[in-house]
This record gives C-alpha cells, structure tokens and sequence, in this order.
C-alpha cells in the first residue's frame, strides 16, 4: 500500500512578527554564523529549547519572536561567530536531520531560512534605501519607495520513475558513499511543476515519463527549498546521464537496491511506496 506521509508539523504553528528578548521562556534557535547551537548531545531535543540567551550568557547580535508552536514561543537569534557559548556546540543544521525530532529539525529551517533573508536583504534593490522590517508580516520594506522583500522560497521536484518492476535512481557527486536516490531539480520560471518533472528526467537521464502524479511536499531549508514529491512512469529512452548533473543513473530491481536516503525525505518515501507497490503488483505472480 502507497504511504501518503504529510511532512507538516505535528503541532499546530501560527507565525508571528516581533523582537524577541534575551530573557523570554520558550524555544529558541541560535545561530552562530549557519550553525545552530546545540546542548553538547544533540540527540537530547528537550536541552535544546530549556535555555534562553540570557541564561547562556551571550550577547545576541539580531532576535525576533517568528512564532508560537503548540502555544509556545519560537524565537530566532544569532551571534557572533567568534563568541563561544560554555556547554554549547554549534553544528550544521544537516547534521542533525534524522538525528532530533522531525518538527525540531523543521522550525529550525525554518528559523535558518527567516535569518537568511534578513542577512540577503539588508538593501532595498530597487533604490538601494536600508530596509526595514514590517510589524505585521515576515517581510522587509524600504521606507523610501515601499518595495517589499518576502522570504524567498525556491521551489523544486523530486520524483520516482519506475519502470515495471525497476525504478530509475541516480547518484549525484555530493551524495555519502554508494548511495542513491530519486531525481530531483529546481523549477525553471513559466514552468508548471509537471512538466519541471519531464524536463529534468529527460535532461539529466535521457528518458522521456508520462503519468506524473503528485504524492506530497517537505519544507528543506538548504538554504530556502520546497521539495515537491511525484511519481512518473517510464514512456521511452534508454540511460545517458548528464555529467554536469550526476554520476550514474540506472535501473534498480525493488528486491536488490542500494543504499537509499533517510526515511524521513521524501526520496525515500517515493521509493517505499515503489517497493510496497512492486511486491503487491510483483511477489503473488511468482
């Protein structure tokens, strides 16, 4: 059976705009340059959010109150680089996925992708007037010719492309050791989400899909993504990757695949419910 997994939070969140203070209970996401601090365990999620900056001792160089998961606070902060926090570690937030609790990972992208646009738009770019930040909504407004710059999120697709009892998994340059994983790329302006799906697996695998079908979408914060999940069938075409893109690409048998990504993307949960579909198609022929 098709998993239909939601990657939304498991709690309610309602987003809201204001300068948060050093002193104020709740959770906060500090980070130093793009790392996140962190208790000396990152795997002990409830010491992450049992401090504030005042109790840490720290000098905050920018905070805001983004908004209230399951009635508490969530607060955004960066410091100094150079400043060290006693009994904090700062490491990169993809260290930790897979690591904390799925919505912990995905409010602090969340935070990460707010602190981003703060840092990349300090600048109108219609008049170059210092932006500031607007009290009703997360966006920055110049004063002098009302510009508004909104958080920029980019939108991309990934999808399995499965062909029988086979689906198409590709290995890009960056992926850990002999692992492999769905196609996946950025959508272009004018697009349409589906036919960004054709266009990438005919360029960076050379085989042309027809039933594209949506499955489920995941916030991805690096830096400001939305990863769109399909299916796609196998219509023509046999295997010519695009070196620029990828390593290797082949067809994979749903009973001998290689390494795949982390169950909590959605490049495994296409390729779960590719497997679960095989067996209930293939496995009571035999």
């Amino acid at each position: 059976m098709k998993q239909s997994k939601h990657f939304a939070l498991k709690s309610s969140f309602i987003p809201a705009v204001q300068q948060g203070s050093p002193s104020s209970p709740g959770h906060w996401f500090i980070f130093s340059g793009d790392q996140l601090l962190i208790k000396q365990s990152p795997s002990v999620v409830a010491a992450q959010n049992s401090f504030t900056p005042d109790t840490l001792g720290i000098t905050l160089e920018f905070s805001m109150l983004f908004g209230h998961y399951d009635s508490i606070p969530c607060f955004l902060a960066a410091i100094d680089p150079e400043q060290s926090v006693a009994s904090m570690s700062a490491v990169n937030l993809r260290t930790l996925f897979g690591v904390v609790d799925d919505d912990f990972f995905s409010l602090a992208g969340r935070a990460l992708q707010i602190l981003h646009h703060t840092r990349e738009h300090i600048y109108c770019s219609r008049c170059a007037t210092p932006l500031q930040d607007r009290k009703d909504e997360l966006a920055r407004v110049c004063p002098a010719c009302d510009f508004i710059s909104f958080p920029r999120v980019s939108p991309a697709v990934i999808m399995s492309v499965v062909k029988d009892e086979y689906i198409l998994l590709g290995r890009g340059a960056h992926f850990t050791k002999d692992m492999y994983s769905t196609l996946a790329g950025f959508v272009e302006a004018g697009e349409t989400l589906e036919e960004t799906v054709a266009r990438e697996i005919h360029e960076e695998a050379n085989i042309s899909v027809d039933q594209i079908t949506y499955v489920t979408s995941q916030p991805w914060p690096f830096p400001h993504s939305v990863m769109i999940g399909y299916t796609a069938r196998y219509r023509e075409g046999e295997i010519k990757i695009d070196p620029k893109e990828l390593e290797d690409a082949r067809w994979f048998h749903y009973k001998d695949l290689p390494k795949l990504p982390s169950r909590i993307t959605i490049a495994r949960l296409l390729i779960d419910n590719f497997i679960a579909s095989a067996k209930t198609k293939y496995d009571d022929k035999r």
